[in-house]
C-alpha cells in the first residue's frame, strides 16, 4: 500500500528514506495547520450544489470547474458512480445542508473499463470472502454516466431532481463534454 511504503528521497522536498508516505502527509499538514485561519464557513455549500466524480487523481475538480473552497460538497469513488453510499451522502447533502444540483463527472481512461465483475470472483478466491459490494465496471462512459443520472433522478431519498447534469471529463484536453439523459 502507498501509505506504508517508503517513499524514496529526492533533493527537492526531500523525505527520509525510513519516512511512509502517510509520514509526508502529516508532516505537510503540521506545516498547513501552523498558518491556517478558520474561514468561518458553515457546511453548506455556496453554491448549493454536490459533485459526484471519480477518485482518479488526474482530475482536479475544483481546479477544472472554477470552485473555491466551500463553493460545493464533492463525493468521490472509483468510476464516480452513483451507489447506495453516493444516494446516502446525496440525500444528507440535499436534506440536511441544502443543496440542489447534482453534478456527475466521470472520465476519458477510467480504469473501471478496463475491470470486469471477474474482480470480485477474484478477490474472494484470494481472501476467502465475496466482497459484498460491485466493481462497477462499464465499457461506454457516457452510458454509465447516463445510468448514473438516472439513479439519482430516481432515488425516492433525493428531494432535488430537476437539476441533474452528467459529464465525461476529457484526461487529455481538461475539457467537460456534457451527456445527453436519454
Amino acid at each position: 500500500m502507498t501509505t506504508s511504503a517508503s517513499v524514496p528521497t529526492e533533493p527537492e522536498g526531500a523525505i527520509a528514506a525510513e519516512q511512509t508516505v502517510t509520514d509526508r502527509l502529516v508532516d505537510a499538514n503540521r506545516k498547513y495547520a501552523a498558518v491556517f485561519a478558520d474561514p468561518g464557513m458553515d457546511a453548506r455549500p455556496v453554491l448549493q450544489v454536490a459533485v459526484v466524480a471519480c477518485m482518479d487523481a488526474r482530475l482536479d475538480l475544483h481546479a477544472a470547474l472554477g470552485l473555491e473552497l466551500g463553493d460545493c460538497h464533492t463525493i468521490r469513488n472509483a468510476g464516480g458512480v452513483v451507489t447506495d453510499d453516493v444516494i446516502r451522502s446525496l440525500t444528507i447533502s440535499q436534506r440536511a445542508l441544502g443543496t440542489r444540483s447534482v453534478v456527475l463527472i466521470h472520465h476519458t481512461g477510467c480504469g473501471l473499463e478496463s475491470l470486469t465483475e471477474d474482480f470480485r470472483h477474484d478477490l474472494e478466491m484470494e481472501v476467502g470472502q465475496r466482497p459484498a459490494w460491485a466493481v462497477e465496471a462499464f465499457r461506454d462512459v457516457e452510458q454509465d454516466v447516463r445510468q448514473s443520472m438516472q439513479r439519482v433522478r430516481t432515488s425516492p431519498f433525493l428531494v432535488h431532481t430537476d437539476d441533474i447534469r452528467g459529464f465525461v471529463f476529457d484526461v487529455t484536453t481538461g475539457l467537460l463534454r456534457e451527456i445527453d439523459p436519454s
